[in-house]
């Protein structure tokens, strides 16, 4: 169950990340993030209206409040990262090394008590460098300082938003979610105050921002809940998958070509995921 939840996870991440990457070509891609976080914080609070589910600890580092906003914060900066290292080196040089994100809470989990066997450990390794593959780095073209530096920033800031996800959903997953986009809401007021600009996007626009929302927050729900059914580095060792879900819908939808690499990539993430579910 939380190996398939995880895996829906990094569906809808990749989804997200795709039309989310499509409409950057057309504003700015933190206008993108900004307007699609607000909808994804709609989102949750509609899903909490409707469910009525307000249990969970509250305050501390074991309730929902804290992680959900650090997770927020940790994520944005994250973001913030990946896009001045994608607008200042190549793509096949920072996307793969943000991806390795997943290290930061699988060296938590482990940390904390989860405990996996030889087999299984052999196909997270496996998946791991499937994922870094699938994003297709240009290991011939040279890796330039600031882009490397940028993309590590971006790592370990979605590493420890990952991990805080881990950490408040033991207390609530949805709260969680909430919580993490309430914090990221106010960082876009404050932008969209200093800047005197909310994008500048059109009513056309709209439903692909709110599917890019509504995607985004129901993965990270999705990876909050998988973290709760199972084991948590099995879970963000599935959550991490989305990088092929975006690629292959670039090859499919807009015609960009697939290097040897990501093929290779892709073959190896299925080959671990399908031992560690073997197992």
């Amino acid at each position: 169950m939380a190996s398939l939840l995880a895996l829906l996870s990094s569906a809808m991440w990749g989804t997200a990340d795709y039309f989310a990457g499509r409409l950057s070509k057309k504003h700015h891609p933190f206008a993108v993030l900004g307007l699609s976080q607000v909808f994804g914080l709609f989102v949750g609070i509609l899903i909490v209206v409707i469910s009525g589910s307000w249990q969970g600890k509250i305050l501390g580092l074991d309730g929902f409040l804290i992680p959900g906003a650090l997770a927020g914060m940790f994520g944005y900066i994250g973001l913030a990262c990946l896009y001045e290292g994608l607008s200042t080196g190549r793509m096949g040089v920072v996307s793969p090394i943000s991806s390795l994100s997943t290290v930061i809470p699988l060296a938590y989990a482990l940390i904390t008590g989860d405990v996996l066997s030889t087999i299984t450990l052999v196909g997270v390794v496996i998946a791991l460098i499937g994922v870094f593959c699938a994003s297709g780095p240009e290991l011939s073209q040279g890796f330039p300082i600031k882009p490397i530096l940028l993309a590590l920033g971006a790592a370990v800031g979605f590493g420890l938003a990952l991990t805080f996800i881990a950490i408040g959903s033991q207390s609530s997953a949805l709260l969680t979610m909430v919580s993490m986009r309430a914090a990221t809401f106010f960082v876009t007021i404050s932008l969209a105050l200093k800047f005197r600009t909310t994008g500048n996007f059109k009513k056309k626009d709209m439903p692909i921002l709110i599917f890019i929302g509504a995607a985004d927050f129901l993965a990270n729900l999705l990876l909050g809940i998988a973290c709760t059914k199972g084991l948590v580095s099995v879970a963000m060792v599935f959550g991490s998958l989305y990088p092929i879900a975006t690629a292959v819908l670039a090859f499919k939808f807009l015609g960009e070509r697939l290097h040897k690499v990501q093929y290779i990539g892709i073959a190896l993430a299925v080959t671990g995921v399908s031992i560690i579910s073997a197992v």
